[in-house]
């Protein structure tokens, strides 16, 4: 069975560069401007599309993503 591929997406934000969302791995990946990435294991769809959908990615994460999801530092991408 192929690895499911997540699709990087650009985003308008102080906070945040890029996401991505793996769904069947429940796996939000998100680039920070300050050159670091994190993954968060967890998090529903739905959750994706409103960080997306959001006025303020930053405040958006900070509300819903931040300390409420297992996370890890992944090395940053060259």
């Amino acid at each position: 069975m192929p690895t499911p591929v997540a699709v990087w997406v650009r985003v308008e934000s102080t906070t945040l560069t890029a996401a991505a969302y793996e769904s069947s791995g429940q796996q939000l990946e998100l680039d920070f401007r300050d050159g670091t990435r994190y993954r968060y294991c967890g998090v529903a769809s739905d959750l994706f599309s409103d960080l997306l959908c959001a006025a303020s990615k930053g405040s958006f994460f900070n509300q819903y993503i931040r300390d409420r999801f297992p996370y890890a530092k992944l090395p940053a991408e060259k």
